[in-house]
């Protein structure tokens, strides 16, 4: 991975060659970023691409640390703490029971059956791990639904549906026209997923977001604008970050 200096700054980067591209395209993360270009560019045309976006890159990893902080913390998987759920914080309700395995179930919070046999420094790992199962288990039921409804209708009718732990994008359609989606897109409120799915599903008929593509995507979901905008203002929402208390 190369390092780009910008005054004191180090910010990581990977270039990219394609043979795909057409342009230069910026991927950036907390804590890095990708610059993809195609395949003959040269490195004076690389070079400059870096220079035009020197503020932005700035500016974009730092707006994405902050984002980062800000995300919700959970110290411990105990009766009162929350997590998020569908746009909203929602409580755990913990409860010892004589099973085997933690068991989750869902009606205006949380309710997790725990096995009395569990031993208490291998607690917060179990609730967590069956917490995830649950959650990725609800996203791909609610995305099925949601390709029923609106891909039939409009004739884009993928090869599958996958759901993935995806760390920096929110769903993918690749040229196997296999819609992938991220599994923190649960946290958000169910019409959020449900753009999301949509914005997928038009990439089966048009690759780039170009004029065409968003068209399809009023046609399909006129009221599109909204809910991605929700998705931008609230990405650091979408998920939990374990801490360890201190201490």
């Amino acid at each position: 991975m190369a390092v780009y200096r910008i005054g004191d700054r180090e910010i990581e980067y990977t270039l990219r060659r394609s043979a795909r591209a057409r342009k230069a395209s910026l991927t950036v993360t907390p804590q890095s970023f990708e610059l993809l270009v195609p395949e003959q560019a040269t490195d004076e045309q690389i070079d400059a691409v870096l220079a035009r976006r020197r503020a932005w890159i700035v500016e974009t990893v730092q707006h994405m640390q902050e984002r980062a902080v800000a995300q919700n913390r959970v110290y411990r998987f105990v009766s009162g703490a929350k997590i998020p759920y569908r746009g909203r914080m929602m409580r755990l309700e913990i409860e010892e029971f004589d099973g085997t395995l933690v068991e989750i179930s869902y009606r205006n919070g949380f309710r997790v059956l725990k096995p009395r046999t569990i031993a208490p420094e291998s607690s917060d790992a179990l609730i967590e791990s069956a917490l995830r199962l649950w959650l990725k288990r609800r996203v791909r039921d609610d995305a099925r639904e949601f390709v029923r409804r609106h891909g039939e209708r409009h004739g884009l009718k993928p090869r599958g549906l996958e759901i993935k732990d995806q760390k920096h994008m929110w769903g993918s359609c690749g040229q196997d026209r296999i819609v992938n989606l991220n599994w923190h897109l649960i946290f958000a409120p169910k019409p959020v997923l449900e753009y999301a799915v949509v914005h997928e599903l038009c990439h089966l008929r048009h690759r780039n977001h170009d004029a065409p593509f968003w068209k399809l995507v009023g046609r399909v979901m006129p009221d599109w604008e909204a809910r991605k905008a929700w998705l931008d203002r609230n990405e650091h929402f979408l998920g939990w970050q374990k801490v360890e208390p201190s201490g």
